[in-house]
């Protein structure tokens, strides 16, 4: 497939990485000045592009960026790519970092306000495994223990399309339902950053808690920066297993 990436953040570098090994034809672009953006899409093997010429002539759209950053894109960037292109949003709501979004804080699916600021249907993706997850854990299909990937839209169609995605870069893929599911797989739910087979995110998915997971999100990041060295990857896992895992049992 042809796919654009915006962003080239720990997820969106490493998406356009896996998705060139496997053998998918990737351009991406970032808010870094023309030389730095080039030396960073040869470094994924990808190619770079300005914003605007990165959602042209692609079959998907992956939208990695901070979402504090996504109302800053142009209100026209989406106005003439076609509408069967798929656009697939990767980011999570941290208000640490995003700073207050208050239809987020009033309860407002986070991927259902990122389709409002686009101004066209989204699928989530990609949002719920850590970066490390991503670059160390994918194998090959039918490997016992494989880790699972969520994915929420409205279009079978680009679901499917995203599916296959996520295959190609060495995951299981569980389908959460429509958007205004997609609250089931933010961060805090049982489903977020827990590394689960497939069987066992489709259990966490459905044990997610309406209006629980702010709290747990923001409990663990708390957590997180009391920490006087980077925590690691199994050390997150602990965290994200005991407090969200804990809170669906």
């Amino acid at each position: 497939m042809k796919i654009g990436i915006i962003g080239t953040g720990t997820i969106g570098a490493t998406l356009a990485q896996k998705l060139v090994a496997a053998g998918h034809q990737v351009k991406v672009t970032n808010t870094r000045p023309p030389e730095e953006l080039a030396r960073k899409a040869q470094e994924l093997g990808a190619s770079p592009a300005t914003l605007q010429e990165v959602v042209q002539d692609v079959d998907v759209i992956f939208s990695s960026i901070p979402l504090k950053a996504i109302a800053e894109l142009p209100k026209d960037l989406f106005q003439l790519v076609p509408a069967e292109v798929v656009v697939a949003d990767t980011g999570n709501y941290y208000p640490l970092r995003d700073a207050k979004i208050e239809a987020l804080d009033q309860g407002q699916v986070e991927s259902v306000w990122v389709s409002e600021q686009l101004g066209r249907p989204i699928i989530k993706a990609f949002n719920n495994l850590l970066s490390q997850t991503l670059v160390e854990a994918g194998t090959a299909p039918g490997t016992p223990g494989r880790i699972a990937i969520s994915v929420a839209g409205d279009d079978e169609r680009a679901k499917q399309l995203v599916a296959e995605l996520i295959n190609d870069t060495g995951f299981d893929v569980v389908d959460t339902g429509p958007l205004a599911e997609s609250w089931r797989q933010q961060p805090g739910t049982p489903a977020y950053c827990t590394e689960l087979t497939a069987p066992e995110l489709t259990q966490a998915l459905a044990a997610a808690v309406p209006g629980k997971a702010p709290a747990i999100r923001d409990q663990i990041m708390g957590q997180l920066s009391q920490r006087d060295t980077p925590p690691s990857r199994q050390d997150i896992l602990a965290l994200n297993r005991s407090l969200e895992l804990g809170a669906a049992q």
